[in-house]
């Protein structure tokens, strides 16, 4: 698959939801309900971080039983990592950073990756090697909506999805901006509400985060 392509397939799953649920699982129990609740709540693309033992088989299950999930992964930061979930069915991989070796192994795998620029050097040097679609993180200490729009005036062909500290209040201000295509953000997903179980409320915050729009 060449890079344009690779480039269009995420960017389609970027533009499916104005919000991706960035999500760390402890139980594998818990993985096919709560993505249940947040693809019925109307978002369908669903990160679920490398950041538990438990990731890799909640990534699995989420793929092979919730119908309209899109699974990534996020956290992912090595070259075996990437082999890894791909062949655990993720339609994508979400990186914090970039590193030559995982840009590497990226361009020799159909699942795309999305790699995380902050800096314009490196947003710039992530261009050259053809990715028009990044993540911005951490998205508030790094300099929020106006850092992101500041970037926007010199490199105005990359489109980043921002995570990291960002709220229900604060959501609009960034998908406002040209150079988002969609946001990440864990706050549809308390763990609080995973852990007794409480899906309908899960559905609900889910379902006003898939309404947001640009202030």
């Amino acid at each position: 698959m060449s890079d344009m392509q690779r480039q269009d397939r995420v960017g389609q799953v970027l533009r499916a939801a104005p919000v991706v649920p960035v999500m760390v699982i402890d139980e594998v129990k818990q993985a096919v309900p709560l993505a249940r609740a947040l693809v019925a709540g109307g978002l369908p693309v669903l990160e679920i971080t490398l950041r538990t033992a438990a990731a890799l088989d909640c990534i699995r299950a989420i793929a092979a039983e919730v119908e309209g999930a899109i699974v990534g992964a996020g956290t992912v930061m090595t070259p075996a990592q990437l082999e890894q979930v791909a062949g655990a069915g993720c339609a994508f991989a979400v990186s914090p950073g970039s590193s030559p070796r995982l840009l590497d192994a990226a361009d020799d795998t159909d699942m795309p990756l999305l790699p995380g620029g902050v800096t314009a050097t490196e947003v710039m040097t992530l261009l050259e090697r053809g990715y028009i679609f990044q993540k911005f993180f951490p998205a508030e200490p790094a300099g929020g909506v106006a850092y992101l729009a500041s970037l926007s005036q010199p490199i105005p062909q990359v489109k980043f999805c921002p995570t990291g500290g960002i709220t229900p209040a604060l959501a609009p201000s960034y998908l406002k901006l040209a150079n988002v295509i969609t946001l990440g953000g864990s706050w549809m997903a308390p763990k609080a509400l995973v852990a007794e179980g409480k899906w309908n409320e899960i559905e609900k915050l889910a379902r006003e985060a898939s309404k947001l729009k640009g202030a």
